[in-house]
C-alpha cells in the first residue's frame, strides 16, 4: 500500500485503508473518503492533494493525505 500523495493526476484509485486517530478516520470518512470506494487524483501539488470523490472535489493538505492509502 501507498499514501495517495504517490498517486498521479488522472489517476483513480481504490481507498484500501485509513489511518490516524478515531476522530481523524471520522473525519475523511464525513467528507466522503470510505475505505473501498475510488477516488480520482485531480492534482497533487508537493503533497497537498485535490481528489475527486464521489460528485464533489475535495482537497486535503499533506498531512491528512498521507493517511489515504492505496
Amino acid at each position: 500500500m501507498m499514501p495517495i500523495t504517490m498517486a498521479t493526476p488522472g489517476e483513480s484509485v481504490l481507498v484500501k485503508r485509513i489511518t490516524g486517530k478515531d476522530e481523524t478516520r471520522r473525519h475523511l470518512n464525513e467528507l466522503g473518503l470510505i475505505e473501498g470506494d475510488y477516488v480520482t487524483v485531480v492534482q497533487n501539488n508537493n503533497g497537498n492533494v485535490i481528489m475527486q470523490v464521489k460528485d464533489g472535489r475535495i482537497a486535503l493538505d499533506e498531512k491528512l493525505a498521507m493517511r489515504i492509502q492505496f
